[in-house]
């Protein structure tokens, strides 16, 4: 690294001085991170030029997407595991170790260590960068953590659980100087170029003047009544409900305990908004990719939705959201249109989307095998050539080696904080007024509804001591 961020580094590390104990928690309740000097920070004196990475979350998303996306980079070495499930910790080392072995020397294996506590990984001078593969409400606090104990972070979207831990992560991450990247893989080239391609044919006026966005998404079933279950003995509950309220444990409300499909916390609101936040994270940011209002978000939002009225699964089934920018471009969301992105101009239309992609078989929508991953209302339009004083948006490979990239450069990430903590925001306000029967009016500015008390006291949540971002120190 530069100077500069050996400086901010150092900065960052005597401000927190005071703040240190020789425990995890700090005497006023807080959660205390011990300082931490990464060994990336010793440039040509640290023991490896490979980037240290501690993997937290051992559960689907992490072994499907983020391990095997990260340890293909030679650059990149995943050296420490974390779930507050031991048994998924053991899994996961053995993960590692089986994918290590195909390009290791046998006789000196990698030593992947196994944590059960997230804060005691954050300790380990050695590890670099952290991946952060948790359920949702857990994205914030953990990122913040990690930041400020010298880690740079793959943070899985969505970035926060609510609006104001959205700002607080943010805040710190420009504070601390870390490099943060939002799992939002549509805006890498692989394995999706279309995405970035119809964005700079809308950014670029292929389609004359961009008026309204659809965007399909899918809602959530609802499902029975969970009877209460025994806690599993690998399993620390308390830890894994974290600020959230205390309730019984089921297992569809965590996770499977036999294998890695959908896991039940994906349809609880205590843990998540649902399909809005889910997959709206993906395609809410990519209309605001092409719309241009990466950094500001929706001025007026009016919802309907349905909810189950009984049942463990409570999150949003069929939806509509209407919402209008500052740019007078107005975005539906609702699951009456096909998965995707379509951009609809004064001269034309762009329709984006994965194709005949799904996420996995258990996931509520999968793939049409019909569907086409870039469309327009005239085929000319996507053959346009962008020319070199035109609009060209960031290139980004691949989203993991983009940020193990960043971490070598200290250059921005395709996917900031900041970008995602207002994608985030968006659904998030959606997502309110989904619960409130009227128009609401987002000031994106100041990040409050205007003349709005019930509304702004959604913003946030009540955070169960001694977890949650307002017990950070700071």
């Amino acid at each position: 690294m530069g100077t500069r961020h050996e400086g901010q580094f150092e900065s960052v590390i005597m401000k927190r001085r005071k703040f240190i104990k020789s425990s995890l928690w700090g005497t006023t309740g807080t959660i205390a991170i011990p300082t931490i000097v990464p060994s990336s920070v010793f440039g040509k004196n640290r023991p490896s030029n490979r980037i240290l990475v501690g993997q937290i979350g051992c559960g689907r998303i992490a072994r499907d997407h983020d391990l095997p996306e990260t340890m293909k980079y030679d650059r990149a070495l995943v050296t420490a595991v974390c779930d507050v499930d031991s048994i998924r910790v053991e899994k996961g080392k053995k993960h590692i170790d089986k994918v290590y072995k195909r390009f290791h020397d046998k006789e000196n294996p990698v030593d992947v260590k196994m944590y059960t506590d997230y804060r005691k990984l954050l300790m380990n001078p050695e590890i670099d960068a952290v991946i952060i593969s948790t359920p949702d409400h857990w994205h914030a606090q953990i990122a913040m953590e990690a930041a400020l104990g010298g880690k740079d972070i793959y943070l899985q979207k969505p970035n926060s659980l609510t609006i104001k831990e959205g700002r607080q992560l943010s805040d710190v991450i420009n504070r601390t100087g870390r490099i943060l990247q939002i799992g939002s893989q549509q805006r890498s080239i692989n394995p999706w170029p279309q995405f970035k391609r119809a964005c700079e044919l809308v950014r670029n006026g292929r389609i004359g003047q961009i008026k309204n966005v659809e965007i399909g998404l899918p809602g959530d079933p609802g499902g029975p009544e969970e009877p209460e279950m025994t806690i599993p003995e690998n399993l620390d509950y308390d830890m894994w409900l974290g600020s959230t309220p205390e309730v019984y444990y089921t297992e569809k409300r965590v996770h499977p305990q036999k294998d890695f499909s959908r896991p039940g916390w994906l349809r609880c609101e205590q843990f998540g908004a649902g399909m809005i936040t889910g997959w709206g994270a993906h395609h809410v940011d990519t209309a605001h990719w092409g719309m241009g209002t990466e950094y500001t978000g929706p001025i007026e939002v009016e919802a309907n939705a349905e909810f189950p009225e009984y049942g463990l699964w409570n999150v949003h089934g069929p939806f509509e959201v209407k919402a209008k920018y500052e740019n007078d471009v107005e975005m539906k969301i609702s699951g009456d249109f096909p998965n995707g992105v379509k951009f609809i101009g004064t001269d034309g239309w762009i329709f984006v989307a994965r194709g005949a992609y799904s996420v996995t078989a258990s996931d509520p929508t999968s793939g049409d095998e019909n569907s086409k991953a870039l469309d327009a209302s005239d085929p000319k339009i996507l053959t346009s050539v962008i020319g070199p004083d035109e609009v060209h948006l960031y290139e980004s490979e691949e989203q993991h080696g983009n940020w193990l990239d960043c971490i070598k450069t200290r250059k921005q990430p395709v996917a900031t904080s900041e970008i995602g903590h207002r994608s985030c925001t968006a659904c998030l306000v959606s997502h309110i007024a989904m619960k409130l029967p009227r128009k609401l009016y987002w000031d994106p500015a100041l990040e409050r509804f205007r003349n709005d008390d019930e509304a702004n006291a959604m913003i946030a949540r009540p955070q169960r001591h001694p977890y949650g971002t307002n017990y950070v120190n700071i």
